[in-house]
């Protein structure tokens, strides 16, 4: 089941390929998630590199401050529950069926794994970006 999502803009020149920080960082703001809470994470990438370096600014205590308008630093993704099988590059990037690719992906992961939730998180176009929270049935 979809509990929650979002979208957000960023300016490009200053946040190209972030929209998974943003748009995590607003999700669980708004609605007082932890990154502790989430047994699955799928993250949608561009090459390997920028999902890092969205988990790295979601880690990151004086950007969440300055950039994201946070007491504190979201958290850091526990690397082993995130892309589990790999990710967009590996699994497939189908042009404009990514973000069914990694719902489907997310929510396969939540039964196989007797999971409850899960976040799954993506950019488009540079700085947009989408996060959204799914709970097992």
């Amino acid at each position: 089941m979809i509990k929650e999502y979002c979208f957000t803009a960023q300016d490009l020149d200053k946040a190209l390929l972030l929209g998974p920080a943003y748009s995590i960082a607003h999700l669980l703001n708004n609605k007082k998630y932890a990154l502790s809470d989430f047994d699955v994470f799928e993250i949608h990438e561009a090459f390997a590199g920028q999902v890092l370096a969205n988990v790295k600014c979601l880690a990151d205590e004086i950007l969440c401050k300055s950039e994201l308008d946070l007491d504190k630093a979201i958290g850091e993704i526990p690397i082993e529950k995130l892309n589990v099988h790999g990710g967009s590059l590996s699994i497939g990037h189908p042009f404009g069926a990514t973000g069914a690719r990694l719902l489907t992906t997310a929510v396969n992961r939540l039964q196989n794994e007797n999971a409850k939730l899960g976040l799954l998180a993506s950019c488009a176009a540079g700085a947009h970006g989408h996060a959204m929270i799914v709970e097992a049935c």
